[in-house]
């Protein structure tokens, strides 16, 4: 994948060279890309609405500049060859000025060879893997938080909040979930915790009955799962099956209505926990925001919000200058009050202080927050 993508990147750099990301035509490009498509597709939909959202919104009030902002979508499955050929389309043919996106770390990572050549700006909503940000591009900024931030909290939860020591770590074999969970072995193993199992599963499998049983011969009292929602929940509704009595503890990406189904049923959810960003819901400061996305008929789940606060971001760098050294050092240097709260940068692109909470599940399925 490394050999193929830096192929199409050093072709996206001679294009690069007959290209300007300023805004000299009419309208004002920024790419949305994500799954919208395939088993994830809800993220990437949750994402463009946000997004959306924000976007409608500015246009109605002038645009950015007395130029109105078009919005290209960009559907790449979360697979990374043809993350490279949206990133690829997107610099070559729509010419954008900004990118929002990709939503798998999987995809942004060799997506985003691309749009550094291109000196084009990025902001990904989602992707979460540290060699995202640690790379040294300095058209990349996370709107989101870290895996290494997540695993310390996690690691904590399960060790001193839940106080279990029999952890089996399960990951999909993606950047995202194999990343998040490399960065809680590392973590618990600096507690003196050793995993009673470290396992991989396939992504688009569901039937896990097998590793529920291999789970079950460790004597874990604890799971940490990194991945999706169309493989964690089947794994949560087969561990409940074979009356595997432990905590399933996960990542960000279980904060989703979806779960429920996914996991048979609201009372398959005892016992499940997820660690997510403080509810921007209950932030007074993001009222604005609600309002906005009700009257626009928006669910404001999840990932609505960190596409509509990444929109925020990216819109108010744009309106910083037309080329990208003005937009990133406004973003290094300025706070964004955002749908997820008030942000700021590092040098990385990352956020600084991102805040990572515990929430479980009532039952009728509805996330309630660890007290």
């Amino acid at each position: 994948m490394t050999h193929f993508s830096k192929l199409l990147a050093a072709t996206a750099i001679v294009s690069s060279l007959l290209l300007s990301p300023t805004f000299a035509a009419d309208t004002i490009k920024i790419g949305v890309a994500g799954p919208f498509t395939g088993a994830n597709a809800t993220f990437g939909e949750q994402v463009f609405n946000g997004v959306s959202a924000y976007v409608n919104d500015v246009n109605a009030a002038g645009g950015i500049n007395g130029k109105q902002i078009e919005l290209v979508k960009g559907d790449d499955a979360c697979e990374p060859k043809q993350a490279v050929a949206v990133a690829n389309r997107f610099v070559d043919q729509d010419k954008v000025q900004a990118v929002i996106g990709h939503f798998c770390s999987s995809s942004t990572i060799p997506a985003s060879e691309i749009y550094n050549d291109a000196g084009i700006l990025e902001m990904t909503p989602s992707s979460t893997n540290p060699t995202v940000t640690d790379r040294g591009f300095d058209n990349l900024f996370r709107g989101c938080g870290r895996d290494d931030q997540q695993a310390v909290v996690a690691g904590g939860f399960i060790l001193d909040t839940l106080k279990l020591d029999k952890i089996a770590l399960i990951h999909d074999k993606d950047t995202y979930g194999q990343g998040l969970v490399d960065a809680v072995k590392k973590t618990i193993e600096a507690r003196g915790i050793t995993p009673v199992l470290y396992e991989g599963l396939t992504r688009g499998e569901r039937d896990f009955n097998a590793l529920v049983t291999k789970i079950k011969s460790t004597g874990a009292n604890a799971v940490y799962f990194g991945g999706l929602i169309p493989e964690g929940g089947p794994l949560v509704r087969q561990l409940k099956e074979q009356g595997v009595d432990v905590a399933f503890v996960t990542g960000d990406a279980f904060a989703q209505a979806e779960l429920v189904a996914a996991a048979g049923g609201a009372a398959n959810l005892k016992n499940v926990y997820y660690s997510a960003t403080p509810d921007p819901l209950a932030d007074p400061s993001t009222k604005g925001v609600q309002d906005a996305l009700t009257k626009a008929n928006i669910t404001p789940a999840n990932y609505v919000l960190y596409g509509y606060a990444n929109a925020q971001a990216v819109v108010a760098a744009l309106k910083a200058g037309e080329d990208l050294k003005a937009q990133a050092d406004w973003l290094r240097g300025n706070t964004v009050d955002s749908a997820i709260g008030k942000i700021t940068w590092d040098e990385k692109g990352d956020i600084k202080d991102f805040k990572f909470v515990f929430y479980t599940f009532d039952d009728k399925g509805t996330p309630v927050l660890v007290q």
